[in-house]
């Protein structure tokens, strides 16, 4: 199948899925809470994460959003993943993040494309294997057909590009927060190109590790729905100096790295 195939078809699968309403829940419960968590009981609440985004998008693109956990990761009691699914997006899976006790909180913030107007839910998994959800409503549309917006050689030469942005002073053996950066496309499969006028091949971020000397502190899996030049705000705590390491994968196979001296 062609790539403009594949729009098309993508774009009838939003056509047939009429723009939902604030209280329209049926893509959830008819279809995607069987398909992400079969068998599974979750409850409604935001006393586990709290996920914030704007009801009305500026930019459909680029649409914030912000998870707010409730209590602090230690061994005892900690969020082991937060999954993020848009209700009506062509690909409702926007991400699986994990986290460790090393992350200190299981705060994160970052960029969706919504597609619709849509629920946005995150549902917390905690290492007792609860499932907690909390959702919002955001109104808006065109967030993984529009534009790629600049020349599209000149994105990809800086393809891969990584920085961190740390939001103050490290402190030892507390939850340091810090921002990465990364330079991607994150071509959908859905948009065309300004200056050839063709639709472009999907082409994204899938995975994403990120450690301090040497242990996990976030891994994710990630599809479509990440907005371009991906960004992630998160924690992680330092006990001691030393290297914050973030290995990027995307669907093409392409493997990228970045690194950040951490001084105490």
């Amino acid at each position: 199948m062609s790539y403009k195939a594949l729009a098309i078809l993508l774009f009838s699968f939003i056509s047939f899925h009429a723009i939902a309403d604030a209280n329209d829940e049926s893509l959830w419960n008819n279809t995607l809470k069987a398909k992400y968590f079969a068998g599974k009981s979750i409850e409604e609440s935001s006393a586990v994460v709290e996920l914030t985004a704007p009801y009305r998008a500026e930019d459909p693109s680029l649409v914030p959003v912000q998870l707010l956990a409730k209590f602090p990761q230690s061994a005892e009691r900690y969020i082991k993943t937060v999954t993020l699914i848009i209700d009506a997006n062509p690909a409702p899976l926007a991400g699986i993040f994990h986290f460790t006790p090393d992350s200190g909180r299981a705060d994160l913030a970052t960029r969706l494309r919504i597609n619709s107007y849509s629920f946005v839910r995150a549902i917390a998994e905690t290492n007792d294997g609860k499932l907690t959800m909390h959702k919002v409503f955001v109104k808006a549309s065109g967030g993984c057909s529009a534009p790629i917006g600049a020349d599209l050689d000149a994105i990809m030469a800086r393809l891969g590009k990584m920085k961190f942005r740390l939001e103050g002073d490290a402190a030892k053996d507390q939850p340091t927060q810090v921002q990465l950066l990364v330079s991607h496309p994150n071509v959908t499969g859905m948009q065309m190109d300004q200056v050839s006028r063709l639709v472009q091949p999907a082409h994204f971020v899938d995975r994403i590790k990120i450690s301090f000397n040497g242990k996990t502190v976030l891994s994710a899996e990630t599809d479509i729905s990440i907005s371009a030049d991906p960004n992630f705000r998160f924690y992680f705590v330092p006990h001691a100096a030393g290297e914050l390491k973030a290995e990027i994968h995307d669907n093409k196979g392409r493997e990228f790295t970045g690194s950040e001296q951490i001084k105490l």
